[in-house]
């Protein structure tokens, strides 16, 4: 959606009250309470509508990231618009400087959304055919350090073996959908293992899929536990061999890091999850009407 066709679609916050209503209610608004379709719009209050069967008052906004919001529906909007159209997102303080309002106002506007575009509930649709898997590390980009004492510091590591925090993602080449999933360290504080890499598999991946990796030891679990194919390509020696590579799914974390790095500079282990999140809806609704979605997704049931 383009900024003029926004202006044209939400020209009043009447218009986004009623585009909400389509969205929930499929244009025909229940009580949230009993059920009933006998309601009646309040008229000193545009969000609020009374049941004639229970007698009770709800917000059609209640149960949704716009609950207890005092910060005006149009700028919701916008900042959804916004955040939506660009690629990699859109930081707090550029969207404060968008819609005039504090930074605190907008951090919490980013946040509600990201967890919107989380709140897929239950997976249903399993990956099939042929699945690349892969990780990642996230937590800061290498830098040559100053000289200390006449001596050079050491170059920061990258990847495997660092203090970084591992992200875990798969691919199905059939769907061209993504699930990716951060490790945080386990009891014995241990990065990442085999019982981790298992579980994203078996959140989403079917038993019949081909599944394609590197050449990192980690996924010789595979071929022990014996639930997949296992096809794997050495990046030692070769990026791809016909079939077999990980392209896609490095592609994936390729526009992940750069998101981090380039708009939110540094993200905590706590909250990493959720702008994995963000990514995965991203990719995974690149060819649909990703804001009418992340708005049905508000809605927590």
């Amino acid at each position: 959606m383009t900024f003029l066709d926004f202006l044209e679609k939400f020209p009043t916050e009447e218009h986004i009250i009623q585009h909400f209503i389509n969205i929930r209610y499929a244009g025909n608004v229940t009580c949230n309470h009993c059920g009933s379709d006998e309601v009646v719009r309040r008229k000193d209050k545009k969000k609020v509508f009374r049941c004639a069967s229970c007698r009770n008052d709800f917000s059609i906004f209640k149960d949704t990231m716009f609950e207890d919001t005092y910060t005006n529906l149009r700028k919701w909007i916008y900042a959804l618009h916004l955040f939506i159209n660009g690629k990699k997102g859109i930081s707090a303080l550029q969207l404060q400087r968008e819609i005039k309002g504090s930074y605190k106002t907008s951090w919490r506007m980013l946040r509600k959304i990201r967890e919107a575009m989380g709140n897929k509930g239950d997976v249903s649709a399993q990956f099939l055919s042929i699945v690349e898997m892969d990780e990642t590390y996230v937590g800061g980009k290498p830098r040559k350090g100053n000289k200390k004492n006449g001596q050079p510091q050491e170059k920061h590591k990258r990847g495997r073996g660092t203090s970084k925090i591992p992200v875990i993602g798969v691919v199905s080449r059939n769907s061209q959908q993504v699930h990716a999933r951060v490790a945080l360290p386990n009891k014995e504080g241990k990065k990442l293992t085999g019982k981790q890499l298992m579980a994203v598999l078996d959140e989403v991946v079917h038993k019949s899929a081909v599944v394609m990796t590197d050449e990192f030891t980690g996924y010789d679990f595979l071929r022990k536990k014996g639930k997949h194919v296992h096809l794997k390509v050495d990046h030692t020696k070769e990026y791809a061999q016909g079939i077999i590579h990980t392209n896609n799914i490095e592609s994936f974390w390729a526009t992940l890091k750069r998101g981090i790095y380039g708009i939110y500079h540094h993200v905590s282990a706590q909250h990493l999850q959720k702008y994995v999140n963000e990514f995965c809806f991203r990719y995974n609704n690149r060819n649909t009407n990703m804001m009418d979605l992340v708005l049905f997704q508000s809605i927590y049931k």
